[in-house]
């Protein structure tokens, strides 16, 4: 099982240093499970300009070829004016549909203020619904004063709900593998 930690943001650390304490968190307590970070400030990836998605080349290939490649996910963006990152929208955009379908998904959010939590549950969660992927129903909002400064996670709350979602997605996805193994022994 290949668990990918996509880090949904071109500036910034919070994000990454979130998702990547969820994917430590997982490796810590399954360590069979495959985990892999793609954060998206180290690839040049091109805007979604409605060609087919196999028609990228270069970085934004890259990209593409690394999320098709996972079993399931723990997604992150910063949350700019209210709303996910432009560029997590544009991998949604760039991504084709069939590839998220019937995988699990986990989010993490940060940001500045404590007002915009809610943006997991009125858009990345919507977005996972067209997908039509597996969303665990924790998450992980992480606002600047759960930080140190030295960009170390120092709030326990933040902790303790970082390693429940972290237990989710692994329950989650271990349960999906079973029962897609099960039907393919009946059929």
């Amino acid at each position: 099982m290949k668990l990918l930690g996509i880090s949904g943001t071109i500036i910034g650390a919070k994000t990454s240093i979130v998702v990547l304490k969820v994917l430590e968190e997982v490796k810590k307590h399954h360590p069979n499970v495959e985990i892999e970070l793609l954060d998206l400030r180290e690839f040049d990836v091109q805007f979604c300009d409605g060609r087919n998605p196999g028609a990228y080349t270069g970085d934004t290939k890259k990209v593409l070829d690394i999320i098709q490649s996972a079993d399931f996910y723990i997604i992150g963006t910063p949350i700019f004016q209210g709303s996910l990152s432009g560029p997590l929208k544009n991998v949604f955009d760039l991504i084709n549909p069939k590839d998220f379908r019937n995988k699990v998904m986990g989010f993490v959010a940060t940001g500045g203020t404590y007002q915009h939590y809610l943006v997991v549950e009125n858009q990345l969660k919507p977005i996972a619904g067209f997908f039509r992927a597996f969303v665990a129903p924790g998450y992980v909002y992480v606002n600047n004063d759960h930080f140190n400064k030295d960009n170390e996670i120092i709030d326990q709350e933040v902790l303790n709900r970082i390693s429940d979602l972290a237990k989710e997605v692994v329950f989650m996805q271990e349960a999906l593998k079973s029962t897609e193994e099960k039907v393919e022994s009946v059929i």
